[in-house]
């Protein structure tokens, strides 16, 4: 996956596209219907991070979320040519969506990979930063939807701000970290 140059319009360098996650201790982000928890303190975190940037979700975390989140522009990936929903663009395919995000993004802006997990499961391979919310909990949550393991000879922790039950963490691929 790769953004063609030129693609985004008001920038010679290309955009930043770098993924936003809130995963359990044990990398559950979902149970297919939406996350299993409720943290506003996270969901402030997640608009704050992600304003003025572009969200590339797939279809069933926009069905979760519910509608397109102001301040940002929304790729939904759907594999239904007939889905649509106003105020958001929908491609066929990841590639696709990251194009069309491409094309949308302002210059300094992110393209932000927001889920689910099949979305970042093709996408981590492309990214160069990762902004991971840890959620502790009591209990791991059940659920079916999971964060691929964050391997550590690739990924670099570079902040961490822990806050009571959770903590907001940023890594870069080893190979771009400083």
């Amino acid at each position: 996956m790769t953004i063609p140059p030129g693609e985004s319009p008001s920038s010679s360098a290309p955009p930043e596209i770098a993924i936003i996650v809130a995963m359990a201790r044990n990398r559950v982000i979902g149970d297919g219907s939406g996350m299993p928890w409720h943290l506003p303190e996270d969901l402030a975190h997640f608009k704050r991070t992600t304003i003025g940037g572009v969200l590339v979700m797939g279809r069933r975390t926009f069905d979760s979320i519910g509608r397109p989140l102001p301040g940002r522009h929304t790729v939904v990936v759907t594999r239904d040519p007939h889905w649509h929903h106003t105020g958001v663009h929908t491609a066929a395919g990841l590639d696709e969506a990251m194009a069309t995000a491409a094309a949308l993004v302002t210059e300094g802006a992110t393209i932000w990979v927001a889920g689910g997990g099949e979305i970042y499961r093709l996408a981590l391979p492309h990214v160069t930063r990762l902004v991971v919310t840890e959620v502790d909990l009591a209990d791991d949550p059940a659920g079916s939807v999971t964060f691929p393991e964050i391997d550590p000879q690739v990924w670099q922790e570079t902040e961490r701000e822990a806050r009571p039950g959770l903590a907001f963490v940023t890594y870069r691929r080893r190979d771009q970290a400083s």
